[in-house]
C-alpha cells in the first residue's frame, strides 16, 4: 500500500508541480505581454513627443523667417529715411547759406538806401550802366527764391 500511496503522492506532487509551472508560465506570459504593451505605449509616447517637437521647430523656423524678413524691410526703410534725411540736411545747409547771403544783401541795401554806391567818379555817375546795375539788383531782390532738389545733388 505504501507503494500505491507513494505513487499517488508523487503523482499529486507532479500534478501540483505541473500546475505551478503552468501558473508560472501564465504569469510569465502575462508579464511579457504587459511589458510589450508598456514598451509600445512608451514608444508611442516618445514618437508623439518627437512629432510635437518637430512641429514646434518648424513653427519657430517659420516665425524666425518672418522676423528676419521684417527686420530686413525695416532696415531698408531706415536706410531710405536716413538717405532722405541726409539730403534734407544738405538742402537745409544750402538754403540757410542762401538765406544768410540774401540777408547780407538786404542789410547792405538798407544801409545804402536801396542804391548801390557808384564805383565810378565824376560825370559818369549818372551813366546808363550804373542805373542798369541798380535795376538788376532791384529785380534780383524781388525774385522768389526757388529751391530744387536737383540743384543739391552731389
Amino acid at each position: 500500500m505504501e507503494s500505491s500511496s507513494s505513487v499517488t503522492t508523487s503523482s499529486a506532487i507532479q500534478t501540483s508541480s505541473g500546475s505551478e509551472e503552468n501558473l508560472m508560465e501564465q504569469r510569465k506570459r502575462k508579464r511579457m505581454l504587459s511589458n510589450r504593451e508598456s514598451a509600445r505605449r512608451s514608444r508611442m509616447k516618445k514618437q508623439k513627443l518627437l512629432d510635437d517637437l518637430t512641429a514646434q521647430v518648424n513653427q519657430l523656423k517659420k516665425e524666425n523667417s518672418e522676423i528676419v524678413t521684417s527686420v530686413s524691410i525695416t532696415t531698408q526703410h531706415y536706410l531710405a529715411v536716413e538717405a532722405e534725411n541726409s539730403v534734407l540736411r544738405a538742402q537745409l545747409d544750402e538754403l540757410s547759406h542762401r538765406l544768410q547771403s540774401l540777408n547780407d544783401i538786404i542789410g547792405f541795401l538798407d544801409n545804402t538806401n536801396g542804391v548801390c554806391p557808384n564805383p565810378l567818379t565824376g560825370p559818369e555817375s549818372d551813366d546808363f550802366l550804373v542805373n542798369q546795375m541798380n535795376m538788376n539788383m532791384f529785380h534780383m531782390m524781388n525774385q522768389p527764391l526757388m529751391a530744387s532738389s536737383d540743384a543739391l545733388l552731389y
